[in-house]
């Protein structure tokens, strides 16, 4: 039976994949400039990824336990993005070498990222059950 933590999986997930698909769209020329989501500065993009990752990670530990397969490659993906969330957060408050500032993620790496996380975050409400 769906519990709530599936529900909230899902919809953190499905606006996690509207924040990237929609603005790549965008990018293609497919629908209005406001899918952008240029008006946001990018430093909130390093918070989005790392919680995201966060709550991912979580999510992947679930699906474990309850002994399904994709709970790994969750867990993979979850590290990975995290990693990428927190070491910018980091070179934020001048922590380590300027290397954590991964300067070479565009914006456009970003809004794959999100789509990414959204998709496995959608794929734990129903695999978290399994």
């Amino acid at each position: 039976m769906m519990e709530m933590k599936d529900w909230i999986s899902f919809f953190i997930g499905l606006i996690l994949t509207a924040a990237g698909v929609l603005p790549l769209l965008s990018s293609f020329g497919i629908g209005p400039e406001a899918f952008a989501l240029s008006f946001l500065p990018a430093e909130i993009f390093f918070y989005i990824v790392a919680v995201a990752g966060f709550y991912l990670m979580v999510n992947s530990v679930i699906e474990i336990t309850n002994s399904n397969a994709i709970g790994w490659l969750s867990f993979l993906v979850a590290v990975l993005l995290l990693g990428v969330g927190v070491l910018q957060v980091l070179h934020k408050f001048n922590i380590g070498p300027d290397f954590f500032a991964l300067s070479f993620i565009s914006s456009t790496v970003y809004y794959i990222i999100f789509t990414i996380e959204g998709i496995f975050l959608m794929i734990a409400t129903f695999a978290m059950e399994l």
